[in-house]
């Protein structure tokens, strides 16, 4: 059996995973000599993830992720990028909404409060980025079979076994392999989670007029509908995506339509101040959930991305808040690994862990909160919920409070989220 020696391990090549191979072999290859040896392991063809019809998400990246993505060398190959410049909030039919303008924070200069990116567009740049990294190592398609943590303070690497037979001995394995994270289980550690009882529809649509960069959540009695900006394509045609919330019976129904009844149903939602709609390429559906790790560490493991915490889609952060768990981990090994600390220790991991779990928390709440909250029709709650959006239209504080979170500029950030290297 051949046996495979490195530093971390990371299970799990999705878009988090993969950022943090590339931030751990980039900022660890600052430290001097060889650096951090970085080994991910995914089970994924990487070949079938480039494809178009692999993941028909656009996923938002806040000014903070995009700082961080610029650092560690990834930014530079993203392909394509919409800026965010506004974000526009609504309740139904109702005239009272809230308007986020990315130049009323000033402070921060001409800046959008982020990127839409194609989700293939990033797999892209994240591939040509480790291409620049010879102290990290991607194992695709490679499954794993089993994995030994070894006891607290003996000081023996983690082991995982791999579907080829080949063993992997890590100082620190990280869990960033998804909700149904494999690596989570075998540490036997516990989650809450629960359904929402709904289903994500995402789509790309054409449409006759300019979308400005304005990026829009209606909420609707079945759940948020967002419209969210894209870059033209090669043909020059406005595009945007969908992502359309919806009862599961309800959304497979949709799903089944032909195109002229999808773009049908479409328009109810849409509106027409984009004029002429039409739908393009495949649909996609998801289930929606809500997962949150008990424990973020153990001894030689910690959890990152979907794998410690899955979140609604409702504010569009769900990448951003793995995004964050990549860039506290990094500093936090890093340092650790700088002044010769055992970086598997629950000492050191214990950091991480309380770094992350009150943001993860708190954002968990808030999501989940708003969720319950806009998902009905309820007359006095409609009512309490429109007039709040008007409040918060009104007072400037509140406002800017919102938008600093929507870039990712809030509370204790990490080097990298402030484009710092570590």
């Amino acid at each position: 059996m051949t046996t495979l020696d490195t530093d971390i391990a990371i299970v799990g090549g999705g878009l988090a995973g993969l950022t943090l191979g590339i931030a751990l072999g980039r900022m660890g290859g600052r430290m001097g000599g060889p650096g951090l040896r970085v080994l991910l392991v995914d089970r994924e063809d990487p070949a079938r993830a480039l494809a178009a019809g692999f993941d028909g998400r656009v996923s938002a990246i806040a000014l903070a992720s995009q700082r961080m993505l610029d650092a560690i060398g990834l930014w530079r190959h993203v392909s394509e990028a919409q800026p965010m410049w506004d974000i526009r909030v609504s309740d139904g039919d109702s005239r009272l909404f809230v308007h986020y303008d990315h130049r009323d924070l000033a402070e921060l200069g001409d800046q959008p409060f982020g990127w839409m990116v194609e989700n293939r567009v990033m797999r892209q740049a994240q591939q040509a980025a480790l291409a620049d990294l010879p102290n990290v190592t991607l194992l695709a398609p490679m499954g794993v079979t089993g994995m030994q943590l070894g006891e607290s303070g003996s000081g023996q690497p983690a082991s995982l076994q791999l579907a080829d037979g080949r063993e992997v001995r890590a100082r620190l394995v990280v869990g960033a392999d998804g909700r149904q994270s494999q690596i989570r289980q075998l540490a036997g550690i516990g989650v809450q989670h629960w359904s929402y009882n709904q289903t994500g529809i995402v789509c790309t649509v054409v449409h006759e007029r300019p979308h400005h960069g304005v990026a829009q959540e209606r909420f609707l009695p079945a759940g948020p509908f967002a419209i969210l900006p894209m870059t033209d394509d090669s043909a020059g045609r406005h595009r945007s995506s969908l992502v359309w919330t919806e009862p599961p019976e309800r959304a497979k129904a949709i799903l089944a339509l032909d195109e002229a009844g999808f773009v049908a149903e479409m328009r109810l939602r849409f509106g027409d101040h984009f004029g002429k709609l039409t739908s393009t390429g495949p649909r996609w559906s998801y289930p929606l959930t809500f997962l949150h790790a008990r424990d973020y560490c153990a001894h030689r493991l910690a959890l990152a991305g979907d794998a410690a915490h899955g979140i609604h889609p409702i504010a569009g952060q769900g990448l951003n808040l793995g995004l964050r768990d990549v860039a506290t981990l990094t500093e936090v090994i890093v340092q650790a690994a700088r002044v010769g600390l055992d970086i598997g220790q629950e000492n050191v991991l214990d950091d991480y862990a309380r770094w992350r779990r009150v943001d993860s928390t708190v954002l968990s709440a808030v999501t989940d909160g708003l969720t319950r909250l806009f998902s009905n029709d309820i007359a006095p709650i409609a009512l309490a919920r429109r007039l709040g959006l008007g409040l918060v239209q009104k007072l400037p504080p509140a406002k800017r409070l919102f938008m600093r979170h929507a870039m990712g500029d809030l509370g204790r950030l990490p080097k990298l989220l402030r484009g710092e290297a570590v």
